[in-house]
């Protein structure tokens, strides 16, 4: 069974079935199916079932490929309290990053990876800015 982290630990992957958003939606039993986003899809069909999705998994065909930041934010933004999955070609620099939008699940394609990775997510003690994990910029969690 592959391996992914999830919630900051490796954990061997027991994710539903899989549809490409075009079979998402035309599926009639969605709440036990996950749906994986692809660059260039929207967001605006799936916003109005967000509480029927498990899991959501956004693709990065390549790591410079910034969409799929943009899709977890906005469904974090909207609402969404599900698993937001990267998966595809980013890169362990990437993680703590992709962690502020909104993901809480990463799966590499090579799982050697994995143990590395894990460690890129606690790089930064303290940032500047507010996201989704915390949404206070320091300036005000220091008032």
């Amino acid at each position: 069974m592959p391996k992914l982290i999830k919630n900051g630990a490796i954990v061997e992957d027991t994710s539903p079935e899989v549809l490409d958003l075009e079979q998402w939606l035309d599926c009639e039993e969605r709440a036990s199916r996950a749906v994986i986003l692809e660059p260039g899809e929207t967001l605006a069909p799936l916003l109005e079932h967000l509480n029927e999705i498990p899991l959501v998994m956004v693709n990065f065909p390549t790591f410079m490929d910034g969409r799929g930041f943009s899709y977890a934010r906005e469904l974090r933004d909207r609402g969404y309290t599900g698993e937001v999955r990267a998966v595809g070609h980013f890169i362990r620099d990437q993680l703590t990053y992709l962690g502020r939008c909104g993901f809480d699940a990463f799966q590499f394609d090579d799982e050697s990876l994995l143990e590395p990775s894990l460690e890129s997510l606690s790089d930064f003690s303290e940032y500047y800015q507010a996201s989704i994990n915390q949404p206070s910029p320091l300036f005000r969690r220091r008032a």
